[in-house]
């Protein structure tokens, strides 16, 4: 378990909350988790759902998966293998719906290439599955959640307050970069020498009571409440529905999937809210490489 100078209670908590960022922030996992979410695939079935992934990637990917317990793999007979979510990966799928309904909300628009005067302009709309991706590239980082917590729980802190308390058992000089880059986020805010959360870094109140939830076992039904991140509003309760996915993260090889293979949902976006999905939902077009970068006004930048 990772060591803070939290209380005990928040420890324990911190640290499931950051094991259960690691198995879904590595490239390409979520991806993976959606095109399963609605029913078990053959590995032949899964690869033309995800041509971007060659064998040498999909294979450990998978592999990992399991060994984190999200997905299985079931010997239906001999020569037909299958992969679905177990259990646990299945009850994380409403998570990552409040997880792209948080990015819709609090990142800011990328840009695209207008048809008619060529000019980039902010899309209207974002595919969950990219707000899913952006939201994890900010919060997935190692000693990004315990000082998120940390700020949440202290308030406004000087770094060598919150080194003791998400960072202690590492020199002092080592919590700015980790901080800052939060600051260059837009999730917290430097005033002089002292850092607080931004008001989107409150807001990841329903992102981290939907993890903590997960991450212990309960439903978000049954846990709408956390002792440091507040009370979910009935209203906001997150419904998820068919995921699947079409384009990478990062541009797809210039080989395309196979011609008889027909495409995993349309290249339209998303018509209903993030908290309403519906196949075809995921994915609008390609997003870049690093996301993440100095925020302007309307949010966190990509």
């Amino acid at each position: 378990m990772a060591t803070t100078g939290l209380p005990r209670s928040t420890q324990v908590d911190v640290a499931r909350v950051t094991e259960s960022l690691e198995m879904i922030t590595p490239l390409w996992s979520v991806w993976i988790l959606m095109t399963l979410s609605t029913q078990p695939l053959r590995y032949a079935e899964i690869k033309p759902r995800l041509p971007w992934l060659n064998d040498g990637t999909l294979h450990p990917k998978l592999r990992k998966l399991s060994d984190a317990g999200l997905v299985e793999r079931t010997e239906v007979s001999q020569g037909h293998v299958t992969y679905g979510l177990t259990g646990r990966g299945a009850d994380l799928l409403p998570v990552l719906t409040v997880i792209a309904a948080w990015g819709e909300s609090h990142l800011e628009k990328p840009l695209a290439k207008n048809k008619d005067t060529g000019k980039l302009e902010p899309l209207a709309t974002v595919a969950p599955a990219q707000n899913i991706e952006d939201t994890l590239a900010l919060i997935g980082p190692r000693h990004a959640t315990p000082i998120l917590w940390a700020l949440k729980e202290r308030g406004a802190s000087s770094a060598k307050a919150l080194s003791a308390a998400a960072m202690p058992s590492y020199r002092l000089s080592n919590v700015y970069p980790q901080v800052d880059r939060l600051v260059s986020d837009g999730l917290v805010r430097k005033d002089g020498r002292v850092y607080e959360l931004t008001a989107n870094g409150h807001a990841l109140a329903p992102v981290y009571r939907a993890l903590s939830a997960w991450a212990k076992g309960s439903s978000l039904a049954d846990a709408d409440t956390h002792p440091l991140w507040g009370q979910a509003p009935a209203q906001t309760q997150a419904k998820s529905g068919p995921w699947l996915t079409t384009q990478p993260r990062v541009p797809a090889p210039a080989t395309p999937a196979p011609a008889a293979t027909p495409p995993a949902l349309s290249a339209q976006s998303p018509a209903a809210p993030a908290t309403a999905w519906k196949g075809g939902d995921l994915f609008s077009h390609q997003i870049p490489a690093r996301p993440i970068a100095l925020p302007q006004a309307g949010g966190p930048r990509r």
